[in-house]
Formats: C-alpha cells, structure tokens, sequence
C-alpha cells in the first residue's frame, strides 16, 4: 500500500511540468547510456542534462535533478548500473534552474534523500521558481520556468563540505548565472592516483541577461567576475559539469568506450573552456555598458 501511495503521489509530481515542455531541446529528454566516469562517480543524466551520481558504502550522492519528466530515466540509469535509487541519501543540484532542479521534489519523495542547497538559491527552490531572477531572461518568473516547490532540509554557505562516509564534496558559491549557482569539487581515487575533480555549476550569460543597469541584481556582473576568479582558482584534473557540452561529454564518452587513457582527466580542457566563456562574458559586459552611454 505505502509504494502505491508513494508512486501515486511521484506521478502526480509530473503533472506539475505544465508549460516548461514546449521550451526543452531535444537532448535534454534524450536517453544516454549510463556509465562510470572514475572512481565512484557515474554519468546518470540525458544526452543534455548532466545528472551524477557519487557512489559510497552508506549510500549514495546525486547531483541534479533535472526536469520533473527526467525522473524515472535517471532512476533507470541508476538501476541500470547496479546500483539502487532508494539509497539515494543526498541530493545536490548546480543551480536553481528548472532544466538541474524541477524534479528534486519527485526525488525527496522516492528515495528521502536530504535536499542541500546554496542559501541564495533556497528562496527560487522552495516557491518553484516564482522568483524572478531579475534578468529578463528565459530563466525569470513565466510559469513555463516554474516547477513543483521542495522543502530544503540543509542551507548551504560558500566553501561547507558535504560528507557521506569517506567521500568530501566542496560547495563553492559561483554565482551570476544565478544567484547561488554552485560548482562542486571533490578528489577521486582510480588506478592507484588521486584527481581533482571539478563540477562546474555555470559560466553562462543567456540570453536575456541584463548585466547593466539591473535593478532586481545590481551585482550581477560583479558576481559573474568573482565567479571566474573562482574558477581559475580551483585545481582541476577531471572536468565535468551541469550540461554535458560544457565538457564535450558525448566525444570523452566514445573515446572511453574505445579504450585508452581515461578522456575525462581534461586539465587544459577546463582551463581552456572558462578562458573562453569569460571572454565571452567580458564581450557582452562591454557591449551592453556601451549602449548605455
């Protein structure tokens, strides 16, 4: 009786999508096979929407849970591995954007696992995304952005540490994108060797963003620089990230599978990606302020 009452209300929970459907690229529904990146991290998302998941003796870490419909792939993909989404005892997202985060509340409810967010994207977390971000953007307060509210059981601060047995992850605040986008970091074991690995939250200016002159986030071109400056602080063997493209996912995949050195392990490939997006940031930054004088 308590699973039918369980699957009842996860259904229900899916309903919620409503207009956000007619706004999502193909890829971020598409299915994408499973697979162990390194050590005891696995790839459980979509072929757009980065889902991971961090494995340990007391039970397991997941990060994003992208959209509400998403659900049950990631839970298949989870399966799929061996591994049981009932233990799932944490859940983590990048940032407060309904394509990481609307399917936490069907997540929480599936499994009980503990909600763990960055205290500035707590508020848009648990009003469903009402909040307007304050950039004009996609990403701002039209219901198509909305998802079902989740209760956060553990308010995140820059710099806490998340812990589930021996496994450390770092929360590091790397806002603009939004006002608590998070990059998570942590170090792996594989093959006798230790690897920093990088989870980059977003170093993406949408389209829409107002980075001038914006009222509901004055600071949000001082934010994006300290986001940068974040980055290119953090040393990084294994890059990998919210949305796969960031990393070139799909290509490291098909070189995995065709055997060799592990093409995840990618320092100047994120040395060299967030060079690029801050380029592209600055860009935008000076042609904005250049058409308000």
């Amino acid at each position: 009786m308590a699973k039918i009452f369980r699957l009842l209300i996860f259904m229900s929970l899916l309903v919620f999508a409503g207009g956000a459907m007619a706004q999502e690229p193909p890829d971020w529904t598409n299915p994408f096979p499973p697979y162990r990146i390194i050590g005891n991290i696995y790839y459980v998302g979509s072929q757009g929407l980065a889902v991971y998941l961090i494995t340990t003796p007391q039970g397991n870490i997941l990060i994003n849970s992208n959209l509400e419909k998403s659900v049950p792939m990631i839970r298949a993909s989870v399966e799929k591995l061996g591994f049981r989404f009932s233990d799932t005892k944490i859940l983590l997202i990048s940032h407060a954007h309904w394509d990481h985060c609307a399917g936490s509340a069907a997540v929480k409810e599936l499994t009980g696992a503990k909600y763990m967010v960055m205290d500035a994207d707590v508020p848009a977390i648990e009003d469903g995304g009402k909040i307007n971000f304050g950039r004009g953007s996609q990403f701002s307060d039209s219901g198509a952005a909305q998802y079902q509210p989740a209760k956060v059981d553990r308010i995140l601060h820059d710099g806490d540490e998340v812990k589930l047995g021996d496994t450390v992850l770092t929360a590091h605040l790397t806002p603009g994108h939004t006002k608590g986008t998070t990059t998570w970091t942590m170090k792996v074991a594989d093959a006798g060797k230790t690897y920093n690995v990088v989870i980059v939250g977003s170093p993406n200016v949408n389209p829409g963003y107002k980075l001038v002159n914006n009222a509901l986030y004055p600071q949000i071109a001082s934010d994006y620089e300290r986001m940068f400056r974040v980055l290119k602080s953090l040393p990084c063997d294994v890059f990998l990230g919210a949305h796969g493209d960031y990393y070139g996912m799909e290509a490291k995949y098909a070189r995995m599978k065709a055997g060799g050195p592990n093409p995840f392990v990618d320092p100047e490939g994120y040395k060299s990606y967030i060079a690029e997006r801050e380029q592209t940031f600055r860009a935008e930054l000076a042609k904005q302020t250049a058409a308000t004088r």
